[in-house]
């Protein structure tokens, strides 16, 4: 199966209307999205903006009911009152009720999690290491690798919300062990790089990022991979 994946959002609702056209063009079969939808530099009283990524998320759900949503730090951190950096006060409730709304899109509720496995493929926001999977529940280290994914989208809030979570991991930071690299390859967005790159059996997409100037960080493209062989391509994007 041919995946595409759409990176770290950040109120980019262009986004979205590219990763339509490559479904369209039947270069990728599916898409997962990494998410990250609401907050940028300077938007915490543009409340409206938040309002039009969900909407056109929510759209985008309908159109393409296969795809498959990965949780990000700053979507679950207004559900959970967790404070994040960009977090806005005044559109806490617009993002708590329409992030309800794109949950009850979906066709099923296992669409949108923490993670999720297509094939050889592990797709979250930041990664996952044996680390996190041994401090989780050391029996997990031999466990079926649906089981260990159950797990962690099950997990508590508390487990979740640190450093060595698959919501908060930077593995382009520093050596870290993934879980099962010899067998899976892991796909993530969350820290902005500037072109999409392979290290260490991780897949680093956020390129969409921006400066606080709102220049972009990254390369303009996406990633189609196959999901049995691990395999990428880069699709450029036309802003």
């Amino acid at each position: 199966m041919k995946i595409l994946v759409i990176p770290d959002i950040h109120l980019k609702t262009w986004l979205f209307d590219r990763a339509e056209a490559i479904l369209n063009a039947g270069i990728a079969d599916i898409a997962v999205c990494l998410m990250d939808m609401p907050d940028d530099w300077g938007m915490e009283f543009q409340v409206e903006r938040y309002r039009e990524i969900f909407d056109r998320a929510i759209a985008f759900a309908k159109t393409f009911p296969k795809t498959l949503w990965c949780y990000g730090n700053h979507d679950v951190s207004y559900p959970w009152g967790k404070l994040e950096s960009g977090y806005s006060p005044y559109a806490e409730s617009t993002v708590i009720s329409k992030l309800e709304e794109l949950e009850q899109t979906i066709p099923d509720a296992t669409q949108i999690q923490i993670m999720h496995r297509v094939g050889k493929v592990l797709f979250s926001h930041g990664g996952l290491t044996e680390k996190f999977v041994e401090r989780l529940d050391e029996k997990l280290l031999e466990a079926d690798i649906d089981e260990v994914i159950r797990t962690i989208n099950q997990a508590s809030h508390e487990y979740l919300w640190n450093d060595e979570s698959p919501l908060w991991l930077r593995p382009q930071y520093r050596r870290v062990r993934p879980f099962r690299a010899e067998i899976y390859r892991q796909v993530v967005g969350h820290t902005p790089v500037k072109e999409i790159y392979e290290e260490n059996g991780i897949i680093s997409t956020d390129v969409f990022s921006t400066y606080r100037d709102g220049r972009q960080i990254g390369e303009s493209a996406m990633i189609v991979i196959d999901s049995e062989t691990g395999e990428f391509k880069k699709v450029k994007i036309e802003k």
